[in-house]
């Protein structure tokens, strides 16, 4: 049955960003959530940084459910309570449940998982939902009516998702800023101002305390894991290589640190659900193949940045993919400039780039259709050298589920 499941979600994976059917769908349904939710949204981290909460309070002793995406092998890993995946069985039956009405209001790949995720969170009365929004605001599928929120959080804002939230950063911000409930905290991550001031502006409507994340201190790489220390708590460590993870894992802990009257937290708690695990596709190592979903400029720089401080004593070569609404006249540039070689390839997505929608950029870099020959070309040619997947992380989902053993 839960290729059922599957196959709804692939005929529905075109995506749609209005809230009429679904509304209807909601309502029909009575579709809810009734635990306290902390919603996040940001154009980067805000997976990263759900994982890392729902690892500090599970570690707590807190009954914790889940919603982070995307899924690389099966629906399955976006709905988590206690870091256990939903089971087939349970998923086959919501979507059972609930197929006619998935049919009838055409709900979207999206909407359908956010619809099963809540049908699942409210049959499992955890004591906090930490939930991921898709690209945010007062629209976005997971912020449906009379949601519980007790903390939003916005990670970050770039130049993303333009046809619907605007084309200016500030205007992304005020609409992702969207998730922001009556009176109910927002914390922001380091933000420039044209991102922080629409985000303020629109907390101060809503009467929401306002918070950003402080520094963290002393980033320093030891045996693969990064140590830092962010007030009050010293020498904090997380089990990656990746300098950017240390920015959710600081919005991580203030969350905790803003919602500690409600939901106490120990110290013990925070360095454990540190460590509890990374999310896959974010600065992932299998062998010399690296995997990384940096999607859009920001994020391209901070994997950069996290390359930069590997000080690795081998190339890179990168293998890139992108959806074709991503700015990669600035990714590709940024990645060129300590890459030993690019190459360009495409995957299976409605919203990929083909080699067509490369034209500017194949006399700079070769164009591989085939991303597995792609990749099998590059450990062949460079077998002591680090080989580099990234652009999307769709891509990067695709590519990791099909690569084979990279040990």
């Amino acid at each position: 049955m839960v290729e059922a499941v599957e196959r709804y979600l692939s005929e529905h994976d075109k995506g749609r960003y209005s809230r009429e059917e679904f509304d209807r769908f909601c309502k029909k349904e009575k579709l809810a959530l009734s635990c306290p939710v902390i919603h996040i949204t940001g154009s980067n981290g805000k997976g990263s940084t759900a994982n890392f909460l729902a690892h500090i309070y599970q570690a707590a002793g807190y009954q914790v459910a889940s919603f982070i995406k995307p899924a690389f092998l099966c629906v399955n890993e976006c709905i988590r309570f206690n870091d256990e995946e939903i089971d087939d069985e349970t998923l086959s039956s919501l979507f059972k449940e609930s197929e006619k009405a998935f049919l009838k209001y055409g709900l979207s790949a999206f909407e359908t998982t956010v619809a099963i995720a809540y049908r699942y969170f409210e049959s499992k009365h955890p004591d906090i939902a930490i939930i991921e929004a898709g690209m945010g605001g007062d629209i976005d599928a997971t912020n449906i009516v009379d949601l519980p929120t007790v903390l939003s959080i916005i990670t970050s804002v770039s130049l993303e998702h333009t046809a619907y939230l605007g084309t200016t950063v500030s205007q992304i911000a005020y609409a992702k800023a969207g998730i922001i409930k009556d009176e109910t905290p927002v914390l922001v991550g380091k933000l420039d101002e044209a991102a922080k001031e629409p985000i303020r502006e629109y907390a101060s409507d809503m009467d929401a305390p306002f918070f950003e994340v402080d520094e963290a201190h002393f980033e320093n790489l030891q045996n693969g894991e990064f140590h830092f220390d962010y007030r009050p708590y010293k020498d904090l460590s997380i089990p990656t290589a990746s300098l950017y993870q240390i920015k959710n894992a600081a919005l991580a802990i203030e969350a905790t640190k803003i919602l500690n009257a409600s939901f106490p937290v120990t110290e013990e708690a925070v360095r454990k659900g540190l460590l509890m695990g990374m999310l896959p596709g974010r600065f992932e190592r299998r062998g010399n193949v690296i995997f990384d979903g940096a999607h859009n400029p920001e994020a391209s720089q901070s994997l950069v940045d996290s390359l930069g401080r590997l000080s690795l004593e081998k190339p890179v070569h990168i293998l890139f993919a992108a959806m074709r609404d991503k700015n990669i006249a600035v990714m590709l540039p940024m990645l060129n400039r300590d890459a030993a070689s690019i190459t360009l390839t495409t995957f299976p997505h409605f919203r990929a780039r083909t080699e067509e929608d490369y034209f500017l950029y194949v006399g700079d870099y070769p164009f591989v259709e085939d991303p597995k020959a792609a990749l099998d070309e590059l450990l062949e040619k460079y077998p002591e050298d680090y080989i580099l997947v990234t652009g999307s992380l769709a891509f990067v989902g695709f590519l990791r589920n099909i690569a084979g053993d990279l040990r």
